[in-house]
């Protein structure tokens, strides 16, 4: 009798532990399943923009080009290459180098708010020099990610509803962003970081100078 009562003390033990499991996990997916879907929503809103980017990029080589060759200067030098995933631009004016990318959303991520209500987003990521380069002999998420953190230019949001704003931070002005409707947002964000790294130049080196802007 004795065993009787002990298997069904275990028994009872079993349910009561397997439907904690249920409830809590449970509650795991559910959170990790809305997590899933920001991202693929967020991700299709990305490669949209970064889509229109490309295109409003040629537009800015094209109008270069003119530019320069009605001043008697070479434009071979002015380009871009998009790489055959579209995942990568490269954007060659002269002697500037800037490169956009969206390899940085390898998992849902979210913008950090201070209210608490982080807002899960994709990402473009504009940075000085050339991609291929600067990512020579990275081999992990983390080593890409310092690699572009440490070259990086301005980065702009995407979040996974198409009727929010994109918001684009610039790294030199840490404390403001700036709202961009996502119709709008491929070109101001493409002629923002030109601006930001096309009107600035270079100093002679001496110590810690590198460059400045105007």
């Amino acid at each position: 009798m004795l065993n009787n009562y002990e298997s069904f003390d275990n028994s009872e033990t079993s349910s009561r532990k397997s439907a904690l499991i249920q409830e809590r996990i449970g509650l795991v997916s559910t959170h990790m399943y809305k997590q899933f879907l920001d991202y693929q929503h967020a991700t299709m809103n990305t490669a949209e923009i970064f889509a229109g980017m490309a295109g409003d990029l040629q537009d800015v080589v094209d109008t270069l080009k003119e530019a320069f060759a009605s001043r008697n200067v070479t434009t071979q030098n002015i380009y871009i290459d998009l790489d055959p995933q579209k995942s990568v631009i490269i954007m060659n004016i002269l002697w500037h180098k800037i490169s956009f990318t969206t390899r940085c959303n390898f998992q849902p991520q979210a913008l950090y708010r201070e209210n608490g209500q982080h807002v899960f987003c994709g990402r473009i990521m504009a940075i000085k020099g050339n991609y291929y380069e600067i990512m020579k002999g990275a081999s992990e998420h983390d080593d890409e990610m310092v690699r572009l953190l440490d070259n990086e230019v301005a980065s702009l949001f995407v979040p996974a509803e198409s009727n929010q704003n994109s918001i684009m931070k610039i790294k030199h002005l840490p404390n403001r962003e700036f709202y961009l409707n996502q119709v709008d947002a491929p070109r101001e964000f493409a002629l923002k970081v030109i601006e930001t790294i096309c009107g600035g130049g270079f100093y002679h080196q001496e110590g810690a100078r590198k460059s400045f802007n105007i």
